[in-house]
């Protein structure tokens, strides 16, 4: 509903491509997770669902006022846990006993090649999204997860390098 609120009118299609660029840094949700959840809320009417005369088979989603109170009374709910990590390198690390395992020295090689793609892959989404103050400015929450991945990363990455 979030993505909706900011992106009146957005298809499926959309919306997908929104969990694979900008909310995929924090939160997935794939294909086959979406257009189920767009027909629930649907049938709540929390969204509503429009066709496009020069395209029958795309709809076009759109937050209603009933989807716009729930989605405000969800942000004002306080958080009071700790999200759940599946972070399968360090579980892998954890596991392994012995200091001269030659699998660390590999698990750590790859980790570092997958945080320097996500780094370059996150300066590009800044550059492209956030490229003068007026772009901050509006989409300000956007923004501070964006830093946040960013920083997360360049420490992940700091702390791979001092191994």
């Amino acid at each position: 509903m979030g993505i909706l609120k900011q992106n009146p009118d957005s298809t499926g299609k959309e919306l997908t491509n929104q969990f694979n660029n900008e909310i995929g840094e924090f939160w997935r949700a794939s294909h086959s997770q979406i257009y189920p959840e767009l027909k629930k809320m649907l049938t709540d009417q929390w969204i509503e669902g429009k066709q496009k005369e020069n395209n029958e088979k795309e709809i076009h989603y759109s937050l209603t006022s009933k989807g716009s109170t729930i989605l405000e009374r969800w942000i004002d709910q306080p958080l009071t846990e700790l999200p759940v990590n599946h972070d399968l390198f360090s579980l892998k690390l954890f596991f392994i006993n012995d200091q001269k395992d030659p699998r660390i020295k590999q698990l750590i090689k790859n980790e570092r090649e997958l945080i320097e793609n996500q780094l370059s892959h996150l300066y590009s989404r800044r550059k492209l999204l956030f490229n003068n103050p007026h772009n901050i400015q509006e989409n300000y929450g956007h923004y501070l997860i964006l830093m946040r991945a960013i920083s997360r990363n360049e420490g992940q990455l700091e702390w791979l390098n001092s191994l």
